[in-house]
């Protein structure tokens, strides 16, 4: 449905005798029709830039962009009017326009085509009904709360019944309630439309929400793909990793957390993170660790969750280094197991913890 091939965006020094700055580098992706696809990274990752190329408002410097097979990277002029209209987005801030009411937001990309009064009655009524706000038809912006102005973005976005939606930061202004009601609206959109759907955010927890795939972008490179929960429970890069604990909940107490050391201490202890993934995460893998090697763990945290309907766990748990390290990496592993080295205490702080 949506191409990127080795796509990459310059933009000039900002002063003279400066640095060209690479918002993208080299990226490529490809996302199924009728996907919620999610891109991931922080501030300055080139996930607006991202997005804003595959709608055309930035040309890429480099590389190809097709959507439906189109290679709309190539068109300007009508021709690029035309594949713009199969591609809806939506905003953080909303963009409404405060002088018109609900049903005239929505109907603004009607009138710019020439729809007619009762053509655009016919669509807009039923978008008004699909997003929850048949009953707000005539009220103002200043009169909505936020996940009101959001769901009238959401059907203005989808007046020109596109074949796909894009959704910058489309939730980063909203409370974490009604953040949940905005992703399961989407999500339904999705089901009942069949609309291809990319999402731009900084928080995983958005991804985990209603995602089927995820690119984590850091300095405008791709630096991991894949299905959300081949990512969540196995994930490669220290960014990505570093995302997935915020939602998962991989929590030390205070007094180890400011303790990991690199280097393996002396008769102290390693820290591990397990991941359990599927039925794994209900087996009593702690207990076989202990029964078969004499190998007792000291759990410090734990939790099970589920991504995309399967359960999913990640436990937080500390054991003695040296050999028995070597002997309990080796457990987990021949139990196709994910498992990291979080870091080492010393003895002292091990008898603490």
């Amino acid at each position: 449905m949506i191409q990127l091939d080795q796509v990459s965006k310059h933009y000039p020094p900002p002063k003279r005798g400066g640095a060209a700055v690479t918002a993208l580098d080299d990226v490529s992706l490809t996302i199924g029709a009728g996907e919620i696809y999610g891109i991931i990274g922080r501030s300055g990752a080139g996930k607006s830039t991202l997005i804003r190329v595959i709608n055309q408002l930035e040309k890429p410097t480099a590389g190809r962009v097709l959507v439906d097979g189109v290679e709309i990277s190539s068109l300007s002029g009508s021709a690029l009017r035309r594949e713009r209209r199969g591609i809806g987005m939506i905003f953080q801030h909303f963009n409404l326009l405060s002088s018109r009411s609900v049903f005239d937001n929505v109907a603004l990309p009607l009138e710019l085509a020439g729809v007619s009064k009762d053509g655009i009655k016919a669509k807009v009524e039923p978008l008004l009904e699909l997003v929850g706000l048949s009953d707000k038809r005539d009220r103002y912006p200043a009169e909505l709360s936020g996940g009101q102005k959001q769901r009238v973005g959401i059907a203005r976005a989808l007046a020109t019944e596109p074949k796909v939606l894009l959704c910058d930061e489309a939730t980063s202004a909203l409370d974490p309630e009604t953040t949940r009601d905005v992703l399961r609206l989407i999500a339904e959109i999705n089901r009942k439309l069949g609309l291809t759907v990319i999402l731009i955010t900084h928080e995983m927890h958005v991804i985990k929400e209603i995602c089927h795939k995820v690119a984590v972008l850091e300095a405008g490179k791709v630096i991991e793909q894949g299905s959300v929960f081949e990512v969540f429970t196995r994930p490669q890069h220290p960014t990505t990793r570093s995302f997935i604990g915020m939602v998962t909940g991989i929590d030390l107490p205070p007094v180890l957390a400011n303790q990991l050391q690199a280097e393996a201490q002396h008769g102290g202890e390693a820290i591990l993170l397990v991941r359990f993934i599927g039925d794994s995460a209900d087996q009593p893998i702690l207990s076989r660790l202990a029964r078969h090697h004499g190998i007792d763990a000291n759990i410090l945290s734990g939790r099970i969750d589920h991504i995309q309907g399967r359960p999913f766990g990640t436990l937080v748990i500390g054991i003695p280094g040296g050999e028995t390290l070597g002997t309990a990496l080796a457990f987990f592993q021949s139990h196709q197991l994910s498992v990291e080295v979080l870091g080492h205490v010393a003895p002292a702080l091990r008898a603490a913890g």
